[in-house]
């Protein structure tokens, strides 16, 4: 199945306000930012997570923990993968106990990656709670998750794609939607 691009969802420009206004969210609903610390899951929700981190630094003038977590080995469809998957590595530097952990990714899709950060978090500790930012939520999950935070949601097709694209990663900012050739 070859997909090609169908249309750019966001650009960088809505990327930047999409972030900063799921900053501006996290600290209303958590009033303020006292035990809130932020995960990246492992590969686009990273540079994510660091962009929020630097809003909500700015808004509340105080440092938020950050930590990068991989789920690779936390997937319930790790066998499928590959006989060598990639595996980015884990860092998660502060204590999760006790903790309001804002789980940061891409695009929530079917659930099953949240699911395996959450287990990977629980065995770090007990935060306080866990709370999910996802910059696209493209529907059609499989398991009982829904984001706290939503940056955009795109309904799709199951035969459609997103792709989202960040500068640290991809060397710029966008979202597109891919479909069938």
């Amino acid at each position: 199945m070859e997909l090609v691009q169908s249309h750019v969802l966001m650009d960088e420009a809505s990327m930047e306000r999409a972030l900063i206004r799921i900053a501006h969210e996290i600290v209303e609903r958590n009033s303020g930012l006292e035990d809130v610390a932020l995960i990246g899951i492992q590969k686009r929700g990273v540079p994510l997570a660091s962009r929020i981190r630097k809003t909500l630094e700015e808004i509340e003038g105080v440092k938020v923990p950050m930590g990068i977590l991989d789920i690779t080995f936390y997937r319930d469809d790790l066998s499928t993968l590959s006989a060598h998957p990639v595996v980015n590595g884990t860092d998660v530097p502060f204590n999760v106990n006790d903790k309001k952990i804002i789980l940061v990714d891409d695009v929530l899709y079917t659930g099953r990656t949240t699911r395996a950060a959450i287990e990977n978090i629980f065995d770090m500790g007990r935060p306080l709670n866990i709370q999910l930012a996802i910059l696209i939520d493209r529907g059609h999950r499989q398991l009982p998750f829904r984001a706290d935070y939503v940056g955009k949601n795109v309904p799709t097709a199951i035969t459609e794609h997103i792709d989202v694209e960040v500068k640290e990663v991809d060397g710029n900012d966008r979202v597109i939607l891919l479909k069938e050739a």
